[in-house]
């Protein structure tokens, strides 16, 4: 497992606009035979014959945003990636519509292995000016891209989720171009950076024949001359002015270390405005690198060291914008009742980016087994809860809310209560007892607990974008507005129905302390509703296992984690 710290491009917003509307010039003048068609057309087109991508001194190696983009037209571009559990491997089915009508196909086994994207989707030749071949690559494709539409009547936003998840206990993934729409073929995260000298080359991108042969698109390779420009530290006049919109760095300590997955995040990934390709709110967060989501957003180059991004009031990574879930303007009133209506139903998924720590601002001088959990709701309902506070207490009374088929609020329940977490990467309200840790024995018999057992609850991971009742556009993906401030008089917490929450292992009350543990078998337990306050669906799964082994000696304990079925990530 590792981490991306990859320095990020900068390119006027302007050109975002412009690839879109070069776009629609290429599409606009489709035939009307080709409209009368009901097969989706895909095809490969450059926003311009030219781009300037820059390297800088400091952090040598060009990212290729080429600005080329796959478009659809005649219906989307839509594919379902499901595994049934982790012992099986992933399947990705094509779904397409005609009018009423749908049918599937189902693409080879093992093409799509994860649910990050398309692997080998584009092939990219670059030459320079003597014609001599100085890169051949192929790159993966996320669907779910930066995105636009590239005719005036198509459907004025896409119904497809922002971003390909890349949590290694993703269950399945919806991705889609929308209909008269184009997604950058750009890898975003996905890339590694190439050496290109300061000088002018010709690029060529491909659509791979494995995917022209599989979608029917044209072998219609596009070439676009590029411009490579060595830059030094400065920044070039109006720099800061020109992306202050973006709500990019500099949120303050505790932020850098908040919300995007409840911690640290690491550099953004390498973009321009045009592609969009940066850090986003549902991905799997903590160690794991993000897709490249759908909406724009850039970052000054001088702060991608020095400054982590995080939450501030109405954002979460700077790349988008959650407003808060307004909480009901009282407590309810009547006698509680919990309806017979459906339910949320909250499971666990197994700990990941397990590592060794010195504490993280905890004890020093200790050993700490650090890790990511996660739970999630299958749904087929939303997870509902309201904190109500009266005046001078420091606790807010929890209540969890029922709702019918058309939406309509039908019972609640008391269950509980929301506590404010002053620590830093916390500084929000939490939810009591929603989740919690423990570190078993080879026997499964409990040895340690975490403390950890009161939540924040926003929508940081898709992990099942297939299930019932799905929300493929969660509301309150921004830990500032959904869970509150200490002087809130009430909250609303909400985990919507196919979404996760992930805590990092960079926060407190998130690790082991297994100074005094012997070397040996261990198992880390995530537990879901622990006490058992919040109605769901489901009770019997809750509870999720990772095997570990710990080993070494005091000061320089060691972690080996052993695959999770077909999972084989730490």
């Amino acid at each position: 497992m590792t981490r991306s710290h990859q320095a990020r491009l900068r390119r006027s917003a302007l050109a975002g606009a412009a690839a879109i509307a070069i776009a629609a010039g290429l599409i606009a003048a489709a035939p009307d035979a080709e409209k009368a068609q009901t097969t989706p057309k895909f095809s490969l087109i450059a926003a311009s014959t030219s781009v300037t991508l820059e390297s800088w001194k400091d952090d040598p190696g060009v990212y290729l945003d080429l600005g080329t983009y796959l478009t659809a037209e005649n219906g989307p571009l839509e594919l379902r990636v499901t595994r049934k559990s982790y012992k099986d491997p992933v399947v990705a089915t094509q779904i397409i519509r005609d009018g009423n009508k749908t049918r599937t196909k189902t693409l080879p086994a093992g093409l799509v292995k994860d649910f990050a994207g398309l692997p080998g989707f584009a092939q990219i030749t670059v030459k320079d000016k003597a014609g001599k071949t100085v890169l051949q690559r192929e790159e993966s494709f996320c669907p779910n891209n930066a995105s636009g539409r590239v005719r005036p009547d198509a459907p004025s936003t896409s119904k497809y989720p922002q971003s390909c998840p890349v949590n290694p206990f993703t269950l399945g993934s919806v991705w889609g171009v929308e209909n008269g729409w184009a997604s950058n073929t750009y890898a975003g995260y996905y890339a590694t950076p190439v050496q290109l000298a300061p000088g002018s080359y010709t690029a060529e991108v491909s659509v791979t024949k494995r995917y022209r042969d599989l979608f029917g698109i044209a072998d219609k390779p596009q070439t676009i001359n590029v411009t490579v420009r060595e830059r030094g530290n400065e920044e070039p006049p109006g720099a800061a002015a020109k992306q202050g919109d973006h709500h990019t760095a500099g949120h303050g300590s505790h932020h850098a270390a908040g919300k995007s997955g409840h911690g640290a995040m690491r550099s953004p990934a390498p973009a321009a405005p045009t592609s969009g390709a940066g850090p986003s709110y549902n991905v799997g967060h903590g160690p794991h690198t993000p897709a490249p989501p759908a909406l724009p957003w850039a970052l000054k180059k001088a702060d991608l060291k020095a400054q982590r991004v995080g939450d501030a009031p109405g954002q979460t990574d700077g790349s988008r914008k959650a407003s808060a879930l307004k909480p009901n303007a009282s407590r309810p009133t009547g006698k509680a009742a919990v309806p017979d209506v459906p339910k949320p139903d909250l499971r666990s998924l197994p700990a990941y980016g397990i590592t060794i720590s010195d504490g993280q601002g905890d004890v020093p001088g200790k050993d700490y087994l650090a890790f990511s959990a996660n739970v999630w709701n299958a749904g087929p309902a939303q997870l509902v809860v309201d904190g109500f506070r009266s005046p001078g207490k420091q606790l807010m009374d929890a209540y969890q809310y029922f709702y019918d088929a058309n939406g309509k609020q039908v019972g609640y329940t008391p269950t509980g209560t929301m506590e404010w977490d002053p620590r830093a990467g916390h500084e929000h309200w939490h939810f009591t007892d929603f989740a919690s840790y423990r570190l078993l024995s080879a026997d499964q018999k409990e040895t340690v607990r975490s403390g950890k057992e009161a939540f924040c609850l926003a929508n940081t991971d898709a992990v099942d974008y297939t299930v019932k009742n799905a929300n493929w556009h969660p509301q309150n993906t921004d830990l500032s507005t959904a869970c509150g401030q200490e002087n809130s008089i009430s909250v609303r917490e909400v985990l919507d129905v196919g979404s996760g929450d992930t805590y990092t292992q960079d926060l407190p009350g998130q690790s082991f302390d297994i100074t005094g543990l012997p070397n040996g078998t261990y198992y880390i337990q995530v537990l879901a509703n622990p006490e058992k306050r919040l109605k769901e669906t489901n009770l019997n799964n809750n509870s999720a296992l990772r095997k570990i082994v710990l080993g070494g000696n005091p000061g320089a304990r060691t972690v080996t984690v052993p695959a999770h079925d077909l999972v084989d990530a730490n």
